[in-house]
């Protein structure tokens, strides 16, 4: 049976989530319906509403439903950048870090290109956690142009977290709205959205156990945004359309799930990690472990380049051997071109391209990374061996935002 080490792309169904959504696809109703059996079905996105609510850290009323986190992201960073525009037309510029996940990198440029936006890219370090100075000389550069500033909780290549409690206290004070995409890192590690300060956060049910297709928005109570579609005015007139009930009771029952045993769980697999990390460097000595160190990244993120080689020529040998990892992010899988975050963190193409992502889940064992230790050294050797010999070196796109290391 393959071993699967790609949870940040998507992780399995958590038995309860499983359990929760077979029960609720078997009854009939619409949650806007007023009926018995709307009424029923309401009241199960009700309770999967506050769910949410207690293991995000936010009033039931703050969390908004959606497809998942390509459209919340959406939401977010759109919705705000119209509505403080629209509040004040001065207000075009949006503080975003050069690392993040393209659900946002590709919204912050359509806003650039076709509604006026002025893109202030934020720099990180060479550990991928982001420059406050940088943050905080763009925000005392004519504050009152700034619609908002969005940084990521986590990263989903090298699993680096950054500091948004400290981005917000420094928004906060230039009086500017701080986004943060914690698709990674909801239910994996502790995300707070009271205590944060943030306006909004991004978060997806299938990187927790739950269903692919649901996420949600936790907004703030007194933060207004612009709409990006319209229809019956559900979910606070700011995310119009049938609600799907079983899927969101399912998304609810893995957070509960994880939630539960949330402390636990992140030193049983971030025991995992430490002992992958290990054990990829004693196999193959010139890996380079990428991210920030320790209980600086996520619990079940390793994140390793390898010199010499094709990330995705490892992948595939890696395939064949019955371990499967990534190179990076699901959402641009098969686009041969090096990672931006990698380029963003000070490497060059040659040696992002060598880039292997390996992700521990709820459901990951000792025995899962016994197979890839004894997978790896064969596959690299390979992999080293046919070299960069399929590599178009003449990609003149792949490190566009990357390579933006200046605000």
């Amino acid at each position: 049976m393959p071993v699967y080490l790609d949870h940040a792309a998507t992780t399995s169904l958590h038995p309860a989530a499983l359990a929760a959504m077979m029960d609720a696809l078997a009854r009939t109703g619409n949650p806007s319906s007023l009926h018995s059996a709307g009424r029923r079905a309401r009241r199960s996105v009700e309770d999967a509403r506050e769910t949410l609510a207690k293991a995000g850290g936010a009033h039931p009323s703050e969390v908004i439903f959606t497809s998942g986190g390509t459209e919340s992201d959406n939401l977010a960073v759109k919705g705000l950048y119209w509505q403080r525009r629209a509040e004040d037309p001065r207000r075009t510029r949006i503080l975003c870090s050069t690392v993040e996940h393209h659900a946002v990198l590709d919204t912050v440029e359509w806003l650039a290109k076709h509604e006026g936006a002025e893109i202030g890219w934020l720099p990180v370090g060479s550990d991928g956690v982001l420059d406050l100075d940088a943050l905080a000389a763009e925000l005392a550069r004519e504050p009152e142009t700034i619609a908002l500033v969005t940084v990521m909780w986590a990263n989903n290549e090298v699993g680096s977290l950054q500091p948004v409690r400290r981005v917000v206290e420094l928004a906060e004070a230039a009086g500017v709205p701080v986004h943060s995409d914690a698709v990674q890192a909801f239910c994996a590690v502790p995300v707070d959205f009271r205590a944060s300060g943030l306006a909004a956060m991004s978060v997806s049910g299938h990187k927790i156990g739950g269903p692919v297709g649901v996420g949600a928005l936790f907004l703030r109570r007194d933060v207004k945004l612009v709409p990006v579609q319209h229809g019956g005015g559900q979910e606070r007139d700011v995310r119009s359309g049938t609600l799907d009930a079983a899927s969101i009771v399912a998304f609810a029952a893995a957070a509960a799930a994880c939630s539960d045993v949330l402390d636990d769980d992140a030193r049983r697999v971030s025991t995992l990690r430490d002992r992958l990390i290990a054990g990829v460097r004693e196999a193959v000595p010139e890996a380079m472990l990428r991210g920030a160190p320790g209980d600086g990244r996520l619990p079940g993120s390793a994140h390793f380049t390898f010199p010499g080689c094709e990330g995705d020529s490892l992948l595939f040998l890696l395939d064949m051997a019955g371990v499967e990892s990534s190179t990076g992010s699901a959402c641009t899988a098969g686009v041969p071109r090096p990672s931006h975050v990698l380029l963003a963190m000070g490497l060059d193409e040659e040696t992002a391209r060598g880039a292997q992502r390996f992700t521990l889940g709820h459901d990951s064992t000792d025995q899962d990374v016994d197979a890839l230790l004894r997978a790896l050294p064969g596959a690299y050797a390979q992999a080293r061996k046919a070299g960069m010999a399929g590599h178009e070196s003449s990609i003149q796109t792949a490190g566009t935002v990357g390579r933006r290391t200046e605000a």
